[in-house]
């Protein structure tokens, strides 16, 4: 159950699958998309490289002081991998919001936003996204602590989760169905005032196929990619989860969170300790497999800094992504009427006290776990 495909990453225990600069950029002439970002390969490979490494890499951890009480668990090596992948969508999308859009990592960064990103997703019970807080509150969602999470599971996690930390500056919507409601989301991230608007992280959980990916969706899949809002996927290959960053030719690439390190803390980034502890939150290579290779269960993941950008993405999503033979999702403008009240996106607009006053929504998404097998 445990049994562990390890990575060699900035120096790190690994295997023999690890990345390396002979694999993890093809040669090819196609352009590489990474984030809503094109390159050329050719010309931009160190670019490309660079901008991989600034990518927050969260992986599995040993040590941590226990989930729960002193008899939890300490490490989620085996069954953490779907909520590291979560937590990578997070990230990014904090470092989206907060940072410079020129912002890049390099080994001698101690921005102290970057740090306090960072922070937040530390193995200690008061950060707001550590594996603490996100097994604990999977429990609203029916798994046990050590129990595996599908994607729509830590998407349902990680909505309930940002309630708490007004700093992050950040809705999440969670799309039900296959489903993108318009008018949902502008009240989801308007709540507050009508003339502003909170950035959004948007989340539409999918299964583009029964056992592995129908071909039919490869063109829109990675159209999603090739947006500027794009923030990846969340999905993996059938025997695990990983956060999928780009596409080029026929082939994702991604990140992998299959690598156990030992859980430290960053603090100010002034020790050699410390510093060496920044670095393991980043992967130099990313890895590639090919798209008809991935599991079909899968979250799409947008950022929307501001109300332009979300109508931007609509735009795009209708004359790109939606004219597809097949699409991956529907868009409307309002809710369906038989879908009930919107109570999943008035417990963000309320507030955190609004997770105990409002009921859950009745209807839940196919998490399709057993897609995924536990490493």
């Amino acid at each position: 159950m445990e049994a562990l495909l390890e990575m060699a990453c900035l120096g790190l225990e690994g295997a023999t699958d690890s990345p390396s600069p002979n694999t993890d950029i093809p040669h090819s002439s196609d352009p590489l998309w990474l984030l809503g970002r094109r390159y050329t390969i050719s010309q931009e490979l160190e670019k490309i490289r660079r901008d991989v490494t600034s990518i927050i890499w969260l992986t599995y951890r040993k040590g941590f002081i226990p989930i729960g009480d002193e008899d939890g668990l300490t490490s989620d090596r085996g069954w953490g991998c779907m909520l590291r992948c979560g937590q990578m969508v997070l990230a990014q999308a904090l470092v989206k919001v907060h940072m410079a859009a020129s912002w890049i990592w390099t080994p001698e960064t101690r921005d102290p936003i970057y740090l306090k990103i960072l922070h937040k997703f530390e193995e200690r019970k008061q950060s707001p996204y550590s594996i603490h807080q996100i097994a604990l509150m999977g429990a609203s969602e029916g798994k046990e602590v050590g129990q595996w999470f599908g994607p729509n599971t830590v998407a349902q996690v990680l909505k309930k989760l940002v309630v708490y930390d007004n700093w992050s500056s950040l809705s999440i919507h969670v799309a039900l169905d296959n489903t993108v409601v318009k008018d949902d989301i502008r009240k989801l991230c308007t709540a507050n005032h009508i003339d502003e608007w909170k950035p959004l992280l948007l989340i539409i959980p999918l299964r583009l196929g029964l056992n592995e990916i129908n071909p039919i969706y490869v063109n829109g899949l990675k159209l999603c990619f090739q947006l500027p809002q794009s923030l990846g996927v969340i999905g993996g290959k059938p025997n695990q989860a990983l956060y999928l960053i780009g596409c080029v030719g026929e082939e994702i690439l991604y990140l992998d969170p299959h690598t156990t390190q030992k859980a430290g803390y960053i603090e100010n980034k002034l020790t050699s300790d410390q510093r060496d502890i920044d670095a393991t939150y980043h992967c130099k290579f990313a890895s590639r497999i090919p798209i008809l290779a991935m599991d079909p269960s899968v979250a799409v993941c947008f950022l929307c800094h501001t109300k332009s950008e979300f109508d931007d993405l609509c735009l795009n999503l209708e004359s790109g992504v939606m004219k597809e033979g097949q699409p991956l999702f529907e868009m409307c403008e309002e809710r369906p009427l038989h879908w009930g009240p919107n109570n999943g996106d008035l417990e963000q607009q309320l507030g955190a006290k609004a997770l105990n006053d409002f009921d859950e929504l009745d209807r839940q998404f196919d998490d399709s776990d057993e897609e995924f097998e536990i490493l």
